[in-house]
């Protein structure tokens, strides 16, 4: 039999109801540990002015855009990540807010690469960003929000690891080996491949640079290369009670060409993936972007939604915590209105309405069926409770579906009676 005619386009996803509440179990817990960090929400638009990006992103990212002419004739471009948006809406506003800004979002992004395991061409990113401070107890805060978000996912000490790093020590090092500052962007490239190129096509890149790999090699095993901003955040996380969580990894310093400073990634131990996070210091996107208008120093980090979940997936005890989350918050309905006798179904639906403005989350049958047909359907449904309106009514019956008993109560009191009763645990959700 042949397929459907259409499906979604390479990259790209469908979000059916179980993909779509994994998506949201993400979302609301990016949101609520933001939150509780005093974090605030911001929204971009999907679409921006194609120059926004080519101004300052530099590296691959001006060659993944999904890049148009719109029937206006204007070169736009659908926002591969969402910092460049961030700094353009920062100098237009920011004279209106307290500094620092703390500010996170989350949305999607698309990039026109090659898709593959923990990477499509569209995906949805939280974005974390502190602007206005220039001191690295931002970074530190900011490296802190990312370690309380691995940990409300359920990941443990052992999990996971922040590689730090800090771009001036590698401006340090280009200055002592007389690379031009021209060429420092070309040679960050290579240090940022440093894990994924082999030796000897690196050896003959940094033979351009009059460097051998033995040299890099060496400037990045040396915890002495470590930049004094590295040691405050080192001794601010540890102050938190997160300083285990940190090592030193002088070969991070991030692609995009506007990083200024310290940069970090978050990695599962094993080192398996990619990074699940990653982000950095960027003091001089926010002037580049508003031409001088404003000068905001800044730090952020993004992580997306691919990774993150491949990495729950693979964790038993963090992937545990997301299917329990998935069994509270994704059934159809808490209470499904069993109608016994049809001659009270207008009663059943008087019922659903009073119900549903209490906001408790209720069905029924659309149509007559029979009473076995209408149980089935409250257990596959997910409910909790079926309430059955029969001949007896306005008394009504209670059935608690997961252990099969029973409580008779009344309709006039049956909203009261049903929150109360949807406030009890109804049991383990999981052996």
């Amino acid at each position: 039999m042949a397929g459907p005619s259409f499906q979604a386009l390479p990259g790209f996803r469908d979000f059916i109801p179980r993909e779509c509440a994994i998506r949201n179990y993400l979302f609301e817990t990016w949101r609520s540990v933001a939150r509780s960090c005093a974090f605030v929400e911001y929204e971009t638009p999907l679409l921006e002015d194609t120059a926004l990006y080519l101004k300052k992103s530099g590296g691959e990212l001006s060659t993944q855009l999904f890049r148009f002419l719109d029937q206006g004739g204007r070169d736009v471009s659908l926002r591969p990540e969402v910092t460049a948006s961030l700094a353009r809406l920062a100098a237009e506003h920011q004279r209106h807010f307290p500094k620092p800004l703390k500010w996170f979002e989350i949305g999607q992004c698309f990039r026109y690469e090659k898709p593959q395991k923990g990477r499509g061409r569209e995906f949805y990113q939280f974005n974390a960003d502190i602007l206005g401070e220039s001191s690295p107890a931002a970074d530190a805060e900011l490296i802190a929000l990312a370690i309380e978000t691995m940990l409300a996912f359920g990941f443990v000490d052992g999990d996971f690891k922040v590689r730090i790093s800090d771009r001036h020590a590698w401006i340090d090092f280009a200055a002592q080996h007389q690379i031009p500052e021209t060429s420092i962007p070309d040679f960050l490239g290579l240090v940022d491949k440093f894990d994924r190129e082999k030796p000897d096509t690196l050896a003959a890149k940094l033979a351009k640079f009059a460097l051998s790999l033995e040299q890099v090699r060496a400037f990045i095993a040396n915890p002495e290369n470590a930049s004094t901003d590295y040691r405050f955040i080192l001794d601010n996380l540890t102050a938190r009670g997160l300083g285990n969580f940190i090592e030193l990894d002088l070969s991070i310093v991030r692609g995009l060409a506007y990083y200024t400073g310290v940069v970090f990634e978050v990695f599962d131990s094993k080192k398996s993936m990619r990074a699940v996070a990653g982000g950095g210091r960027y003091d001089s996107l926010v002037t580049t972007i508003s031409d001088g208008a404003s000068d905001l120093p800044a730090t952020g980090f993004a992580m997306g939604d691919y990774v993150i979940r491949n990495l729950i997936e693979q964790t038993p005890h963090a992937s545990m915590q997301m299917e329990v989350w998935l069994l509270r918050n994704t059934s159809a309905c808490d209470v499904f209105v069993v109608v016994v006798d049809e001659s009270h179904r207008h009663d059943a639906l008087k019922l659903v309405t009073d119900l549903r403005r209490a906001r408790i989350s209720t069905d029924l049958s659309l149509t007559p069926v029979k009473v076995a047909k209408q149980f089935q359907n409250a257990e596959k449904s997910g409910a909790r409770f079926a309430l059955v309106v029969g001949a007896e009514y306005p008394t009504l019956k209670l059935k608690i579906l997961a252990s099969r008993t029973e409580e008779l109560g009344s309709a006039e009191s049956a909203v009261n009676w049903i929150s109360s009763r949807l406030l009890e645990p109804d049991g383990p959700l999981l052996a």
